[in-house]
């Protein structure tokens, strides 16, 4: 494992139709600035060195920054970077990067503002342009934006996003529609599944390079004549797929979560550490977490 996954917070201010929740149902509480900085600590000395801060929505935590500090004072931290729906970043990239924060992914189905009003719930477009044009302003690089590819949405719109990617000098992620058990509506999942084999011959005919991922899924990124850089993320229950995942996952109640799809083999570290558990003890956690990965069977 080389990369570690904190959710800070389940809050949102949007209600997107496809949320994830980084894979959980609705925890109960978050970890403190000091809870989250021991438990990267401890990931980054077991060899994982690039931490992305997740949500719900992170920059929700008026703590945002001293969190980001924290993890970026590591000595083994190599990157810190987030995710975030980009509402307030407008407001907070400057004392994000100085902070420590080196790079972002912006959550953007659609650069449309009626459709991205039906796809978050009722959002407002404009801050969200606004996050994206001053995260680049400010330094962070790349700036990726993750389109969630959804049928009866966005399933024409790829070519839009590249030319607005094109304009904002950001990179692109298209990501395939998944379903997570008891958290992701299995009907939703039928309805608005989009194949993205289409959208990735599309991609291959404007490509000027291609190469491959080979330290996250083998996730093909293609760069096109304009220069902007898109990645295809897909999902799969086979073993290949999951043979090639650098990831571990802490939500944002205290939890190790060893795979997005499941939530059969959660590790608690969080109640441990309250109690008074030493590092020692917390590295056994993780490493039985580590343990309880397996091939994800749908």
């Amino acid at each position: 494992m080389t990369r570690l996954r904190v959710s800070v917070t389940d809050r949102c201010n949007l209600n997107c139709v496809y949320c994830d929740r980084e894979g959980v149902g609705t925890p109960s509480s978050e970890m403190t600035v000091e809870e989250v900085t021991r438990i990267v600590r401890l990931g980054a000395r077991l060899g994982m060195t690039k931490v992305k801060v997740t949500g719900g929505e992170p920059l929700l935590r008026g703590d945002i920054v001293d969190i980001i500090t924290a993890a970026a004072d590591i000595p083994a931290v190599e990157e810190v970077s987030m995710v975030t729906n980009g509402v307030l970043l407008a407001g907070k990239a400057e004392a994000l990067v100085k902070a420590g924060l080196r790079r972002v992914n912006v959550n953007l189905a659609t650069p449309f503002p009626e459709t991205y009003k039906r796809v978050s719930g009722g959002g407002d477009l404009t801050p969200v342009l606004e996050g994206v044009k001053e995260a680049v302003r400010v330094g962070l690089n790349p700036v990726k934006l993750n389109m969630v590819m959804l049928k009866g949405f966005n399933a024409q719109a790829v070519p839009d996003m590249v030319e607005f990617c094109t304009q904002q000098g950001t990179a692109l992620q298209l990501i395939e529609l998944h379903s997570v058990k008891d958290v992701v509506d299995p009907e939703f999942y039928e309805r608005h599944h989009l194949s993205l084999d289409a959208v990735e011959a599309w991609l291959k005919a404007q490509a000027v390079n291609v190469n491959v991922r080979k330290d996250l899924h083998l996730r093909p990124r293609y760069t096109l004549k304009g220069g902007v850089e898109v990645e295809v993320v897909r999902f799969s229950d086979n073993c290949d797929f999951c043979a090639h995942c650098t990831r571990l996952r802490i939500t944002c109640d205290g939890k190790i979560k060893p795979c997005l799809m499941r939530n059969d083999n959660l590790v608690d570290i969080l109640a441990p550490m309250r109690e008074g558990i030493d590092d020692e003890g917390l590295v056994k956690l993780f490493k039985n977490a580590v343990s309880l990965r397996e091939p994800y069977q749908a």
